[in-house]
């Protein structure tokens, strides 16, 4: 007798939006007279879900906006027992919404990061405040949560959204892929590399087989020094003139965090990308 594939449970509109109120708790960031909540979020949805859902859609932006107002009124309440104590001091600021409106998307996964009708994936941006003390500019903590029949994961990155402008490059990235050869000036202090995809926006996107990670590797260039660093981001690990270069994040509990690991990067380097594919780095003279 063949064996019978059980069929993923479908997600609820519900489930969607009780989704993105926990992808909004795991994305606040404190501040001294305010905790800020992202404002964006964008839910991705396999492609048979999406034409499942597709005619109530804008009914469940309007539900997902109604419930992120309700959980800021509800996180922003006192508890029944400080009530009862007479407890009027919060612990932390008031907790509202980083933008002027909650701006909630639900989007058709046309890569095929989903491969199940009842997989998602919520994805939230939250800018955060510079700091001109560490020369760092304006900063966006990017939180992917991806709902699963087997488990749920999240994943945490930082991205820099704004950088100074330079006059000329620091560095160029030559490499050959599946779609033939390129190059990329860097002219920011940051580069992301990878295959990229819907939730995973990169600067060199690589055409290449799932070896390589939708967002593999990170060079980042530090503004006192001049110098670049390589950080691995990847499953199947990233080289460095031909060896390898320590993981950049840590997995607890189905969460990924970067862990602050990174390599020098000379000039002349030669990168590889689970030794599939290849960059050559070159400085600008």
């Amino acid at each position: 007798m063949p064996d019978l594939k059980i069929a993923p449970p479908r997600r609820t509109p519900a489930d969607l939006v009780d989704a993105v109120i926990d992808n909004m708790r795991q994305n606040i960031e404190e501040l001294k007279y305010a905790t800020l909540a992202p404002s964006r979020y964008l839910v991705y949805l396999a492609p048979d879900e999406y034409a499942r859902l597709e005619g109530i859609i804008p009914r469940l932006q309007a539900e997902a906006t109604r419930a992120l107002d309700e959980e800021l009124e509800r996180l922003n309440r006192p508890s029944w027992i400080k009530r009862q104590l007479g407890w009027t001091k919060a612990h932390r600021a008031p907790l509202e919404n980083a933008g002027p409106r909650w701006h909630v998307e639900f989007l058709c996964d046309t890569d095929h990061e989903l491969q199940d009708e009842g997989d998602i994936l919520v994805h939230s941006d939250l800018v955060l405040a510079p700091d001109p003390e560490l020369g760092v500019g304006e900063r966006t903590r990017r939180i992917t949560t991806s709902h699963t029949a087997q488990n749920t994961t999240t994943q945490e990155r930082t991205v820099r959204t704004r950088d100074v402008a330079t006059p000329r490059p620091f560095a160029r990235i030559t490499w050959e892929d599946q779609s033939g050869q390129h190059a990329y000036d860097v002219a920011s202090d940051l580069v992301t590399i990878g295959r990229g995809g819907s939730t995973f926006p990169v600067d060199v996107r690589i055409v290449s087989s799932v070896d390589v990670s939708r967002e593999h590797a990170r060079i980042r260039r530090d503004t006192a020094t001049g110098q670049f660093f390589l950080i691995d981001l990847s499953s199947l690990g990233t080289t460095l003139n031909q060896r390898h270069v320590p993981c950049g994040f840590d997995e607890v509990d189905g969460v990924k965090r970067e862990n602050g690991t990174e390599t020098p990067v000379p000039d002349g380097a030669r990168i590889g990308l689970a030794e599939t594919v290849f960059l050559d780095f070159t400085l600008t003279p």
